[in-house]
């Protein structure tokens, strides 16, 4: 519906906002920012604008810019005021700017009262309350708070029972948040898609001819979220010629296009090439505003990338892709305890739902790596983190590139990192999540072996 309403009146700021808005709330953070940016300049400044241009900001690891626009909506006393605290206190958060965050909520003011800065609160007690604050965030999660607000401290105490060894706790409130706070998911529509493009890539070659001119610099990360992508994508961003952008989701929206023209999966080789070239260029125009100044590739760290393999060889012939897999039972404990949305991830609230997905992906992407010709290497976490030189080498090799030894060391990439590793990627490369599963042997059954 936003969508026609910028078609048919395209001077309209309120309808521009009105798609930033959607789009926002289904993930499509480039598309947001195009429309916030058009909504800006018809001429909408007000405070509902700055505060969604901010978050937006945030979303595309624009942190300086976001705190920027919140500090000045809160100094205003904008009628948003404490929606951008709250925003604000997200950001200091993610970006690691503890002690900004601890002086924010030392502060005090009206927006204490939101249910939600009861997570700030907690976030900054723990380092003089570590059992009070995980008591405090488990009551928040079994309250009747709003469901946003119980996800989100909930698995906040989940990470700390876990690393506490509370591994029987932990487990327990990871169940009942998933009970309570998830969303209906169509698994098995998700797996009936992988076993339909599986079908046709086991005949062995490519059903279709790309549809748009070979792309250069763009490469992905083809694997299971929680299977080493984000370490993977912060070790390649410190190459000088690299510039890794996040999950973003210009792969999604290029799926999705392509879906929308009746060619998916099988009718690919009908897709007209004018409409391919055109999904290429918008593709690569995002990839080019949301990578660092100065680098010839892009790595795109989609965790979508490898149920869209067919429409990255039509599209974006040319592409490289890194597939990386990790020890199943570790993927999926660590999936099983994190926030992912619940909506478009909503096969993570069990394992038995991990289970089939993990299965899916490895059945499909190896094959239709293979039988599309799409330039790869192929990984394992495991391997990466007890040999990284060599691994580097090896993809840096595929891209064309020299070997850096900047990219041994990700701990020092200072980009803003929004995933669920964002704590993790903060330190050396190291094995401590290797083996993981075994804290939770008991939740196994013998379907894993």
């Amino acid at each position: 519906m936003a969508d026609n309403l910028v078609t048919k009146t395209p001077r309209d700021a309120s309808a521009w906002f009105a798609l930033a808005r959607a789009a926002f709330g289904l993930g499509r953070l480039r598309q947001a920012d195009e429309a916030i940016d058009r909504t800006i300049r018809l001429g909408a400044t007000g405070h509902d604008v700055q505060l969604i241009r901010a978050v937006i900001d945030h979303r595309l690891g624009r942190s300086a810019a976001a705190i920027d626009r919140l500090r000045s909506l809160v100094a205003k006393r904008a009628p948003n005021a404490t929606d951008a605290v709250l925003a604000l206190a997200e950001v200091l958060h993610r970006a690691n700017r503890r002690d900004e965050l601890d002086a924010l909520v030392a502060t005090g003011g009206d927006w204490q009262q939101d249910p939600r800065a009861a997570i700030f609160t907690a976030r900054v007690r723990l380092k003089t309350d570590r059992a009070g604050t995980i008591t405090e965030l488990e009551e928040l999660a079994r309250s009747d708070r709003p469901a946003l607000v119980r996800r989100i401290a909930g698995f906040d105490a989940v990470r700390l029972l876990d690393a506490d060894g509370e591994y029987r706790r932990a487990f327990d409130l990871a169940t009942h948040l998933h009970a309570t706070t998830g969303a209906p998911f169509d698994l098995d529509g998700m797996i009936a898609d992988a076993e339909q493009q599986l079908a046709l890539v086991r005949r062995g070659a490519p059903w279709f001819e790309p549809r748009a001119p070979a792309v250069r610099g763009v490469s992905f990360v083809v694997g299971m979220p929680r299977s080493g992508t984000t370490l993977l994508e912060q070790m390649l961003d410190r190459h000088p010629a690299i510039g890794g952008i996040g999950e973003f989701d210009g792969v999604n929206t290029l799926g999705t296009a392509v879906v929308g023209q009746g060619a998916w999966p099988r009718e690919l080789s009908m897709l007209d090439p004018r409409i391919a070239a055109q999904l290429q260029a918008d593709y690569l125009a995002g990839t080019a505003v949301t990578r660092r100044s100065g680098t010839a590739w892009s790595f795109d760290k989609s965790l979508h990338t490898w149920r869209w393999l067919p429409a990255v060889a039509a599209v974006l012939p040319g592409a490289v892709c890194f597939r990386i897999e990790r020890d199943p039972r570790d993927t999926a404990i660590s999936l099983f305890l994190s926030n992912f949305h619940p909506q478009s991830f909503g096969w993570t609230r069990s394992l038995e739902g991990i289970r089939r997905v993990i299965a899916a992906e490895r059945a499909l992407a190896p094959a239709a790596l293979r039988a599309l010709g799409i330039p790869h290497e192929d990984f394992r976490y495991e391997d990466l983190v007890d040999r990284p030189r060599e691994h580097m080498e090896r993809c840096l090799a595929r891209m064309g590139l020299p070997m850096d030894d900047a990219v041994l060391a990700p701990e020092a990439n200072t980009r803003t990192v929004l995933t669920l590793s964002h704590e993790q990627v903060r330190r050396s490369i190291n094995r401590g999540s290797i083996g993981r599963w075994k804290n939770y042997e008991f939740a196994f059954g013998p379907e894993w072996a």
